[in-house]
């Protein structure tokens, strides 16, 4: 599997999500599956199969997010007045500005604000300073990009 980009704020998110699923998840479901084994014959026992299947989803998510957190590569934001990954733009976006961060994929919540660098916008505007004017074409539509300022 190839190595994902994320930042150190994303890598502790993930950490977080993946403790939470192991300690109160995991208890929870454990619990479950106690009392409905207690419910009678488990052949037919709808109670304990079910919570045996929220078991085996769990599970699978836990690996999941064991599996990210081993294949992503920490990025910092390197200040050399460029966008990388971490950066926080303000740009002109068709006329409106945006402020936005650039983030790894598994970070991308474009409702706050945060773009992954390997969306269209996010591709476009890697390596670009300060000034730099860009288009972007997003389906049929072209986004006019213009960077005011990096951090």
């Amino acid at each position: 599997m190839e190595k994902k980009y994320i930042t150190k704020q994303g890598l502790e998110k993930l950490k977080k999500e993946l403790d939470y699923l192991k300690t109160v998840e995991t208890r929870k479901i454990a619990g479950l599956i106690k009392d409905t084994a207690s419910f009678g014959d488990l052949k037919e026992n709808f109670a304990y199969h079910e919570a045996k299947e929220k078991q085996a989803f769990l599970q699978g998510k836990i690996l999941e997010i064991e599996e990210r957190i081993r294949n992503v590569e920490v990025i910092e934001n390197r200040q050399n007045n460029k966008v990388n990954l971490g950066s926080k733009v303000l740009a002109s976006l068709n006329g409106e500005k945006e402020e936005f961060e650039i983030v790894g994929p598994a970070e991308a919540d474009s409702l706050k604000g945060k773009i992954s660098y390997e969306s269209p916008l996010g591709k476009a505007i890697i390596n670009k300073s300060v000034n730099d004017e860009i288009e972007v074409e997003i389906g049929d539509n072209v986004l006019k990009c213009k960077i005011f300022k990096i951090e």
